[in-house]
């Protein structure tokens, strides 16, 4: 499947940033990677940290398989998880 990446960095609230990749289908609306982003902001207990176009960006397009797959398949989208997220 062919998936478009989204480079993500957020503030923490208790300071640091968290980065991560937002992974979709390739034709996602910007305003559905939003919402996904901000679902995984809940989960990690960051609710409500500020999450739009200038630290949400399209980075490029690339063939997703595995992992990512199985999570797009159930959910629509996959966190890559790269700094700051723990």
């Amino acid at each position: 499947m062919k998936c478009a990446i989204f480079d993500t960095w957020v503030d923490r609230r208790e300071g640091g940033k968290m980065h991560f990749d937002i992974i979709v289908p390739e034709n996602t609306a910007y305003e559905q990677v939003v919402e996904f982003g901000k679902t995984y902001l809940r989960q990690k207990g960051q609710e409500g940290q500020p999450l739009h176009s200038k630290n949400c960006v399209f980075c490029h397009t690339e063939i997703a398989g595995g992992d990512f797959l199985n999570s797009i398949d159930q959910k629509g989208y996959h966190i890559l998880e790269m700094q700051g997220c723990e």
